[in-house]
């Protein structure tokens, strides 16, 4: 007997600036449909300091078996101080498990996208507009650019989802084994500045 694949979407909103709009487009109705589109069963949320009202009040409106949870596991939390790479790698394909690989949503602050690349599974990555001076936007752009990623928009999120699914056929693999120097002499940022174009 075959049972059904789990296909995780991961999203991380960040632990320190607030993100409230990433979370409810994320939680809103084109997102949700893109997921359940293109298989997706699971979609687990770390939704930050100050999102747990938004999320709670979509639970409550949207109870499990309803039409607004498109048969998605919907789960949330807030903070873990050990990190976020046990929830990225639930994204991860495990045959025996009947997982299948899903993708990775986040902010854009430079570890959580290093800590997601890492993980290997197709990643977007959104920059919040409402921070200033915090070169997110340029970041994100030179992340997409190479190929590392992709630039979500935030008012076209469901877009990520089939762009996602068609960068897993061609993602590249981090860090790459040719890096020169630089990985000797400065260490994991001096890889992401190099590989990001960030050098002077």
């Amino acid at each position: 007997m075959t049972h059904p694949s789990r296909k995780v979407c991961f999203v991380t909103i960040g632990a320190t600036a607030p993100f409230d709009t990433l979370l409810s487009n994320v939680l809103a109705q084109p997102f949700l449909e893109a997921l359940k589109k293109h298989g997706y069963t699971a979609l687990l949320i770390q939704y930050g300091k100050e999102g747990q009202e938004i999320f709670d009040t979509f639970i409550k409106n949207n109870p499990p078996g309803s039409p607004g949870r498109y048969d998605l596991d919907i789960q949330g939390f807030g903070f873990k101080k050990d990190g976020l790479v046990q929830e990225m790698r639930s994204t991860k394909a495990n045959e025996s498990q009947h997982i299948a690989e899903g993708i990775i949503l986040s902010h854009a602050g430079s570890g959580s996208i290093m800590e997601a690349l890492r993980i290997g599974v197709p990643l977007v990555v959104v920059p919040n507009p409402a921070l200033q001076d915090n070169h997110q936007e340029d970041l994100t752009r030179q992340i997409a650019k190479n190929g590392w990623a992709v630039a979500g928009n935030l008012n076209r999120l469901a877009e990520s989802v089939p762009k996602a699914e068609k960068l897993r056929s061609t993602l590249r693999s981090w860090p790459s084994k040719d890096r020169g120097e630089l990985k000797d002499s400065r260490g994991l940022a001096g890889v992401v500045e190099e590989e990001m174009g960030f050098l002077d």
